[in-house]
């Protein structure tokens, strides 16, 4: 009992240290424009330039929403002890999932992915986005552009699924379909 006082203490005082990002930099977007259009060569560059600033803009707006604190293991600890209500890696891909979903991108089609699924401590949730028609689990993690908002608190961490160390990403076809 004593133990769980001592972890609300240390979460009170340090609920301050607020992970707010700051506006994405224009070469940031860019950035992550260029990666999309690399996708496939029928993608025109205005729809990966504006699906790169939507994700920017989704994520920043989502961690305002859950009231982002670094590092995001720390902000994890706030929503299991319940002064959170969100802002879990799975909150963030489902939400971010959602919003580009229903936004109607002609070129790309988004996926869930997960490592250490099951796995309390490891567990780890993204999106992908791939060019339209890259269904198969192996063209998303051969070929799609991980999208991971939780890892740098609210900042978008972005790489090819194939050239990310930190995880073994699987697809998460049944959680595609029951989260929307």
């Amino acid at each position: 009992m004593l133990r769980y006082f001592s972890y609300l203490i240390a979460s009170l005082f340090f609920i301050g240290c607020s992970a707010t990002p700051s506006a994405p930099a224009p070469s940031n977007v860019k950035h992550l424009g260029h990666n999309l259009k690399a996708l496939d060569a029928k993608i025109p560059g205005e729809e990966a330039d504006f699906l790169a600033w939507d994700i920017h803009h989704k994520v920043e707006e989502l961690a305002e929403r859950f009231e982002l604190v670094s590092p995001p293991q720390f902000h994890n600890f706030l929503v299991n002890v319940g002064v959170r209500e969100k802002g879990l890696c799975y909150h963030f891909s489902d939400a971010l999932y959602i919003h580009l979903k229903s936004q109607g991108y002609e070129h790309f089609d988004f996926h869930l992915v997960g490592a250490n699924i099951g796995e309390y401590w490891s567990e780890h949730n993204a999106l992908v986005v791939v060019a339209k028609g890259c269904s198969s689990e192996k063209c998303i993690l051969n070929n799609g552009i991980l999208i991971d908002a939780w890892r740098d608190s609210g900042e978008v961490y972005y790489s090819r699924v194939s050239e990310d160390k930190s995880y073994h990403w699987k697809h998460r076809s049944e959680r595609c379909k029951t989260v929307l």
